[in-house]
């Protein structure tokens, strides 16, 4: 079963355009959960542009499925996220100032920093996944580094789905066996929809998990959030 983490950023995103705490980032990642999401994924920046700091600390207090926090491994966030114990980080080569996650790590020249990065999170009982194009030697280095899981950078194989799937989900396929055959966990995100998800989910049903925010939270401004998670859910049947 492919679990769907909801990635609440956007909520967020919205709140802070105003200030105060509308809407509130506590109350839609309960209601997340309510509706059937399996996860809760968020990406504090060190801007706190959207999640802030203190955001962290009160979903782990709510959240019930899984905690996935996803950034750049500084040593702010290394400390945060080791008081707070997510079930799961995932760990993004992002630029302080980046607008969203636009690539995934190349693994060869930052393998020594990923591995100790991760045998500290690992050793504290937090499942490590990177962030990865659909790159074979990227793959290979990530089982040596020593990670749980990957997660496949999506955007290239939403981008070219309108136009042509088949090639656009080749790759993916490719490093999706690849990762099983090394050992690895596989989850999946960036720019997948409800238009997209379906074909990525039946040609790789081994996915983990998917990751999935802006497009999920700009369909339930028309559709409510409870029935575009069951959409999205139904996706993944």
């Amino acid at each position: 079963m492919t679990k769907l983490s909801v990635n609440i950023n956007k909520i967020a995103t919205l709140r802070n355009a105003r200030g105060g705490n509308v809407p509130d980032v506590i109350k839609a990642a309960i209601d997340c959960e309510k509706f059937g999401a399996q996860g809760i994924t968020i990406h504090p920046r060190p801007d706190e542009r959207h999640i802030k700091r203190q955001d962290v600390y009160e979903l782990k207090k709510v959240v019930t499925t899984e905690f996935n926090i996803e950034g750049y491994p500084g040593n702010d966030f290394i400390k945060m996220v080791l008081s707070v114990k997510p079930e799961q980080v995932t760990l993004v080569p992002d630029a302080p100032d980046q607008q969203t996650s636009n690539h995934g790590w190349n693994t060869r020249p930052h393998k020594t920093f990923l591995t100790d990065v991760i045998k500290e999170f690992k050793s504290n009982g937090i499942r490590t996944s990177i962030f990865i194009d659909p790159d074979i030697r990227n793959i290979e280095c990530a089982a040596e580094i020593g990670t749980d899981r990957i997660e496949l950078y999506t955007e290239p194989y939403a981008t070219l789905y309108p136009v042509d799937k088949e090639k656009a989900i080749e790759p993916f396929v490719v490093a999706a066996n690849l990762a099983k055959q090394l050992g690895l966990g596989i989850n999946a995100g960036h720019d997948l929809s409800a238009e997209n998800l379906s074909y990525l989910h039946n040609k790789i049903p081994w996915l983990m998990e998917v990751s999935i925010g802006h497009a999920l939270i700009s369909d339930a401004l028309y559709q409510g959030l409870e029935n575009t998670i069951r959409v999205y859910l139904n996706c993944l049947t």
